[in-house]
């Protein structure tokens, strides 16, 4: 594992928010001021791949990056908050259903966040998105 790689796991895992790359990106320049984005774009699928870290996707936003600690997450449908929730592990229940092994899974919930409830929603965009409902 590279050096960046490195430092770009340790950003994702001491994070109390679900980072973009733009952001691990401007972390990862406090440490290493040659690093490019690509270089982040680069390690973060490598990290990914070997299953170091968790890309959540939700459809309008930038990608995220998590911890591989075992958890989902809440998704509100009209600002994007992204919050995790740990539920219990449902892997076994799933494999029983569909009677083949499953690796993983990645549940998302979506919900109407209290701050949208209330029409209070702050612009999220350069801030990382909530780990805590």
């Amino acid at each position: 594992m590279t050096k960046n790689a490195k430092y770009i796991l340790e950003i994702i895992n001491s994070s109390n928010v679900h980072l973009t790359a733009e952001q691990i990106y401007l972390s990862l320049k406090e440490k290493n001021k040659t690093a490019a984005l690509a270089t982040v774009y680069n390690n973060l699928s490598f990290l990914y791949k070997e299953g170091l870290i968790k890309k959540i996707s939700v459809e309008g936003y930038p990608d995220c990056y998590d911890n591989i600690k075992r958890h989902d997450h809440l998704v509100c449908k009209k600002c994007g908050k992204l919050s995790d929730i740990v539920l219990e592990d449902l892997t076994g229940i799933i494999q029983q259903q569909i009677n083949i092994p499953i690796l993983s899974y990645d549940l998302k919930i979506n919900y109407i966040c209290a701050g949208c409830q209330k029409g209070t929603v702050e612009q999220r965009q350069g801030k990382g998105r909530d780990k805590e409902p």
